[in-house]
């Protein structure tokens, strides 16, 4: 099993000059902490216009300051929206990244699910399916040594080399971004690693991980020509410290991420208030005062807790043969100084255990081979984007602006 960690780089109000400053580099901090305990990807999102929830619009230029302080952790776009940029640039910055890293970089792909994001782009929600598609139909030829054109409905490309290439040959690993049981089967049917940015039990992630390999090795369709990518990975809300109880209590920030996604997920088209005119943060005490059986219920999901606490939780997910587990600890407003020490009491006490596991390996070798054939699970149960511990949101009306 690998470990990886996940940057959405979230900034709730109040703000004050140097807040994102202090965002920034402390999360350059942290990443190399996590380079230096032996952690093996690190997750950085693309997004747009998202205020409090995520101040990360330029993933590439955060990983490329990354790459210049770490040694061998895997930097990962977590994802590139391919619906808000053209095919050239995506190709562009992919191919930079894994120079500047020696190649390290992972390329995961996504849609954006928020017209929020879409409109100012000239996208919808309608058409980002097939948006992103044609791009991925795009991106691929210009990795290769020669030129390429692409003429289509969205993307109309004139003969060119796009340079530089990547190290990475013939391309950096390949991953889709998947909040629902759907797009874990599509990526799954694609051949990308599925990027599971969901928040499911272990009996969940067993479900989600037979239907993706299903989808791999009895409905493969690539959509290019590229190599495909055999790995599962889930996000999972995480904080690790000496007792279940201070976990809990440094892990706040868990709570106000799921409360932003309900927020946001009950919108018609998941469309956030106009700028200014909410603030989260007080929207979010204001909740939690109300609910405090539902905030304490929500703490005791994900990975948060003492190391034996989390020990056990992994070995559900280790058999359920989960090839990556990703943490969330940077979220709301958990301070950069416990972040430090979970990353460093679980890479110290819990991560080295699970991190060498011949018995994943030979088990995903078998499925690939067709040695192995995975029953077909009715998945109805699992199907809750945000998990079954995740709190209940009435989105409120903005304020007058």
């Amino acid at each position: 099993m690998k470990f990886g960690i996940f940057y959405e780089l979230q900034l709730p109000r109040p703000w004050v000059a140097g807040d994102e400053l202090r965002l920034y580099q402390n999360a350059l901090t942290q990443m190399e902490l996590a380079d230096r305990l032996g952690y093996d990807h690190a997750w950085v999102v693309e997004h747009h216009f998202l205020e409090e929830y995520s101040h990360s619009p330029s993933p590439e230029s955060f990983l490329a300051a990354a790459s210049q302080r770490t040694r061998n952790i895997r930097l990962g776009h977590g994802i590139l929206q391919l619906t808000t940029n053209h095919p050239a640039r995506i190709a562009e910055r992919v191919a930079v990244l894994d120079l500047l890293s020696n190649g390290r970089c992972e390329f995961g792909m996504g849609e954006s699910a928020s017209i929020t994001e879409l409109t100012p782009f000239g996208r919808d929600m309608e058409t980002k399916k097939e948006v992103f598609e044609e791009a991925v139909a795009a991106i691929f030829p210009m990795f290769k040594d020669a030129g390429s054109e692409h003429h289509g409905k969205y993307f109309d490309i004139p003969l060119r080399n796009v340079v530089p290439k990547p190290v990475q040959k013939p391309h950096p690993p390949l991953w889709m971004a998947c909040s629902q049981l759907p797009t874990i089967e599509r990526a799954g049917r694609h051949g990308f690693g599925a990027l599971g940015f969901q928040f499911v039990s272990a009996d969940a992630a067993h479900a989600w991980v037979h239907t993706y390999y299903n989808a791999m090795t009895k409905r493969l369709h690539k959509l290019a020509d590229y190599e495909i990518n055999p790995n599962m990975a889930l996000v999972s809300f995480f904080m690790c410290a000496k007792t279940d109880e201070e976990a809990r209590a440094r892990a706040d920030g868990a709570t106000f991420f799921q409360f932003a996604l309900r927020f946001y997920g009950a919108s018609q088209n998941r469309q956030r208030p106009a700028p200014y005119t909410v603030n989260m943060w007080d929207e979010y005490n204001k909740w939690k005062r109300d609910n405090p059986e539902a905030q304490e219920a929500a703490l005791r999901g994900g990975l948060i807790g003492s190391p034996e606490t989390i020990r056990k939780k992994l070995k559900r997910f280790q058999s359920s043969h989960i090839d990556q587990v990703i943490l969330l600890n940077q979220a709301g407003k958990n301070s950069h100084e416990h972040i430090c020490e979970s990353l460093e009491l679980f890479g110290r006490e819990v991560m080295p255990e699970f991190q060498n596991d011949p018995a994943q390996a030979e088990w995903k070798r078998g499925v690939m081979s067709g040695e192995i054939e995975l029953e077909e699970i009715d998945t109805q149960a699992f199907t809750d984007r945000y998990g079954k511990l995740s709190i209940n949101v009435a989105p409120v009306k903005a304020a007058a602006g």
